[in-house]
């Protein structure tokens, strides 16, 4: 999906070159990247900052509405259709930051400067988004037109379902999101507000925030007299109490003064000649050099579902921790079925290679691979050796070769027993898969009952599922029974840097076992997680809550630490006046609550968490997103084209429709895809069924011929054959579309399949 977008783009510039400007103009026309350039990456037409696309089926259609050039008619269709990057007429970034999520709403203006002003298209938005980003919403203004989106629930959106196509909106990779308004004039203005939340990163104390921001030189207005207006608004707030200090800024901010401690405010306005063609960043510290927490109260919201009291509170790791370092027993569990074949599975093992050498000596580990069967590297913990580690790297070159079948019970089964008898250490578990499995509730209830009964520090899940096929909430589940970690990666792309990642964050384990003391004291009382995760030096812990009755007013935060000693810090209370806690953490609370719906298949959660999407704008895998369409009701009395003012205080009548769009969930594992072994990717396609092989057999002499020439081509040649040889090629074309039918019966025979 997202190589078609770069072609129909690299298509729809070509195009645009047909558009004249007249002399006016203030940049060249579009061009292709240089070789060096389009090398750099696979996709350069990827947008990497908000766009707005003319979709172009016609390209007879492609001319300057103010200043027509009267070209040569193009004869033919574009499919699939020609992308033509719009030109932006202002655009205003606005982010507000809390804790660990920022909130990012982006307004811009855009211009359909390469359609006749008698003609009509469809105009396609593409939104890029940040780490782990969620879109909130898109709402478009033109004349006499209105889209907003809206999330409804699933079962509302089943007599909808059958009509949504791919195009109408959706994910083009995991963190683009595409929606397309129908029908926009040549020459039209489209105002767009679009929102999404992502996560802040973090590093060695530092908060780091990036957003695409990068605008092409082709959005550039041509036209001089044109201005441009570019603003950027940053809002922070720590939720700390304490200074919070700017360590770098990728454009030229300037800071507002504020009162309030742990609060930084920043705005950004000028007249460009360009855009900004460098994404927005931003970092700053708020932390100390030791473990430090907090804890916010807030009312429910007036329309919240839920009306329990809301209560979250944090734990920084601190700078730099004097502290002993836990001691290690880790064993990798790795998928080696046949869908990891290739870079998957290389990438697994190069993550891996890292993660042995950051072990200390005195830590232990072992290495299992399953697909039908099982094998280890040892039959029992192998203490961190060079030799030890070496002899680890070498197996894994022997014994990383891919095999039928998915068995996941057996290798969890066996990774738990090695760890049954740990003492003085922490015991943890990688388990890397991409496929999904009949068995998985059943897998969670004897993961359970083996962590019941394990001892003080029980064994840490940490789950990392590759592609869509697997089931993601599956994975979060058994981390969230074990208090460990869930990464997941939805393309091949970033293999190897996410599960690093994941490495590193379990590795670097600074806190275990962490309770809240008095939470029991309270009525009603949920906490997302349920199991509090371990707080780790590479991340900061967040945890969100639900309550009823009067919080106390001394809040401690108890665990152990690297020697297994207790620790216990207190956590200042404060209200959370000016931060919206229901949508920072919504994003989280959904993906945990979804995770536990799944596993119980209660029906009741599942209402509930529609309830909570609709409420939070946030997508779930029980609701659904549709575009709302608003016009206005043209009276036989208005002119035509033009809005007619409403007289004595009478409102213009609209009328509405509603377009539905593609499910935005990642769904629940694709079981019949694992045992077929796909590869696992974002937007991968199984095998064809009979029905596609009969239809690409059926089409195939026919494309094939007609690649070969032009339309026009065939027009002139057919003009200039006499009565003979078209009879000769009315035949000739008969015994080719026989051959085709046998081509389609062979293909269904060899399908397998029955009927």
């Amino acid at each position: 999906m997202a190589e078609d977008f770069a072609r129909a783009v690299d298509d729809g510039l070509k195009l645009a070159k047909r558009i004249y400007f007249g002399k006016d103009r203030a940049v060249a026309a579009p061009r292709p990247p240089a070789p060096m350039e389009r090398s750099a990456t696979t996709q350069p037409y990827l947008p990497t900052a908000p766009m707005v696309y003319a979709v172009i089926p016609d390209p007879g259609i492609v001319d300057n509405p103010d200043l027509p050039s009267y070209q040569p008619h193009v004869h033919g269709r574009c499919d699939p259709p020609a992308l033509i990057p719009l030109q932006m007429n202002s655009i205003e970034l606005d982010v507000d930051c809390y804790l660990d999520t920022a909130l990012v709403t982006v307004t811009g203006s855009w211009r359909v400067h390469c359609v006749m002003g008698s003609k009509r298209c469809d105009c396609r938005i593409a939104i890029p988004m940040g780490e782990q980003g969620s879109i909130l919403g898109v709402e478009v203004e033109i004349p006499r037109k209105s889209y907003t989106t809206q999330l409804i629930t699933a079962d509302d959106e089943n007599e909808f379902e059958k009509t949504a196509h791919p195009e109408t909106g959706g994910f083009l990779k995991p963190n683009i999101f595409t929606i397309t308004i129908p029908q926009v004039d040549g020459g039209t203005n489209l105002s767009i507000k679009m929102s999404w939340s992502q996560k802040l990163t973090y590093n060695e104390g530092q908060f780091f925030l990036d957003i695409p921001f990068s605008f092409p030189e082709y959005v550039t207005p041509a036209v001089k007299k044109i201005s441009k207006r570019e603003k950027i608004y940053l809002s922070v707030n720590a939720g700390t109490g304490t200074e919070v200090l700017c360590k770098g800024c990728s454009h030229q901010l300037k800071q507002e003064k504020l009162r309030s401690a742990g609060n930084l405010r920043f705005a950004y306005e000028a007249d460009v000649l360009k855009w900004s063609n460098t994404d927005f960043s931003f970092s700053y510290t708020a932390s100390s050099s030791n473990i430090v927490g907090g804890l916010f109260l807030q009312s429910a919201p007036v329309h919240d579902v839920d009306q329990r009291d809301i209560f979250s509170f944090y734990l920084f790791p601190g700078k730099q921790q004097k502290t002993k370092a836990f001691k290690r027993e880790v064993v990798f569990v790795v998928d080696i079925s046949k869908s990891m074949t290739g870079k998957p599975l290389e990438d697994v093992h190069n993550a891996i290679s890292t993660a042995l050498s950051k072990l200390n000596p005195g830590d232990s580990f072992n290495i299992i691979t399953f697909s039908d069967d099982t094998s280890l590297f040892s039959t029992s913990m192998e203490l961190v050796t060079p030799d030890a580690v070496e002899r680890g790297i070498e197996w894994m070159n022997k014994n990383f070769v891919i095999a039928d079948g998915t068995n996941m019970l057996p290798p969890l089964e066996m990774a738990v027993e090695m760890l049954s008898n740990t003492r003085g250490s922490i015991p943890m578990i990688f388990f890397v898969t991409d496929g999904s499995v009949e068995d998985e509730r059943h897998i969670c209830d004897v993961m359970k009952k083996h962590l019941a009964s394990a001892g003080s520090v029980c064994p840490r899940i940490h789950t990392f599922g590759l592609g869509v096929f697997c089931n993601h909430y599956f994975l979060q589940m058994l981390a969230n029974l074990s208090r460990g970690q869930h990464e997941s990666v939805y393309n091949t792309d970033h293999i190897e840097e996410r599960l690093d990642k994941l490495f590193t964050k379990a590795l670097s384990t600074a806190l275990v076992n962490i309770t809240i003391e008095p939470l029991q004291s309270l009525d009603e009382v949920e906490v997302y997680p349920s199991n509090i995760p371990d707080l780790t030096s590479a991340n900061p812990l967040m945890i969100y809550g639900r309550y009823r009755g009067k919080f106390p007013d001394n809040v401690i935060a108890k665990g152990l630490l690297g020697d297994l000693s207790s620790f216990s810090v207190n956590l200042t209370v404060q209200s959370a006046k000016d931060m919206p806690l229901d949508k920072v953490f919504a994003k989280n609370v959904i993906d945990l609550l979804t995770a536990e719906a799944w596993f119980s298949e209660d029906k009741q959660l599942k209402e509930k968490i529609a309830k909570l999407s609709i409420e939070t704008s946030v997508p779930s895998e029980y609701t659904r997103m549709i575009q709302l369409e608003h016009t206005e009701e043209l009276k036989p009395s208005d002119t035509a084209g033009k809005k007619k003012t409403a007289s004595n205080g009478e409102k213009q009548k609209m009328i509405s429709r509603t377009i539905p769009l593609q499910s935005l969930g990642i769904g629940f594992g694709d079981k019949t895809a694992t045992r077929e072994n796909v590869p696992p990717g974002f937007g991968e396609q199984r095998a064809p069924d009979a029905a596609e092989k009969f239809v690409k057999a059926a089409s195939s002499c026919c494309v094939s011929l007609c690649n070969k020439c032009c339309c026009m081509c065939c027009v002139q040649c057919c003009t200039k054959l006499n009565d003979q040889c078209v009879l000769v090629f009315t035949q000739l074309f008969t015994a080719i579309a026989c051959l085709a039918c046998f081509e389609c019966c062979s293909a269904i025979c060899c399908s397998g399949d029955d009927g």
